[in-house]
């Protein structure tokens, strides 16, 4: 059977290994062979009686001082190390003289924290902080609410109309 593999080139004679094995024991068996009688390896005399002291000798020798490749590695790593330390100290001092104030604060950003942080403080108490010196109730109620509507709602939920400080401009 002759299978073609292209990245083998090498064939095999038909009927190879239907006889092989009976080939192989005729050539072991064969006292003409060309396998040699020997081995093929061959250990010098008295080898093994100097080994044991050869080995203690060479145990016993002084160690040489270990020369380093790169003794200035470290030296890199530390200075790398110090200017990552100076670049994010800058980094991060650039912008500390400028101090945030109010103003610069959109008016939402300030709705949203109001909107989304317990501030533990009751209507009254926001109302006590409140400056009302320059507000009226005309700026309140502008665009808003029917007047008429407003003083029914405070007739009908506030014990003491006379605690809100509301004065009657008509």
């Amino acid at each position: 059977m002759e299978a073609s593999n292209k990245n083998n080139p090498f064939k095999t004679p038909e009927g190879y290994f239907e006889n092989f094995t009976d080939g192989l024991m005729d050539k072991l068996n064969d006292e003409k062979s060309d396998l040699p009688k020997e081995d093929g390896f061959a250990i010098p005399e008295n080898y093994f009686d100097g080994l044991h002291k050869n080995i203690q000798e060479k145990l016993n020798l002084e160690e040489t001082k270990v020369i380093q490749l790169n003794p200035w590695k470290k030296y890199y790593i530390a200075a790398a190390s110090a200017a990552a330390i100076v670049l994010i100290f800058l980094g991060f001092n650039w912008n500390a003289n400028e101090k945030i104030t109010f103003e610069d604060l959109a008016s939402t950003d300030i709705e949203n924290y109001f909107e989304y942080n317990e501030l533990g403080l009751t209507t009254y108490e926001i109302s006590e902080v409140l400056p009302l010196d320059e507000l009226e109730i005309n700026d309140i109620l502008e665009n808003q609410f029917e007047e008429e509507n407003v003083i029914d709602y405070l007739n009908d939920n506030v014990d003491a109309i006379e605690d809100l400080n509301l004065e009657d401009y008509e």
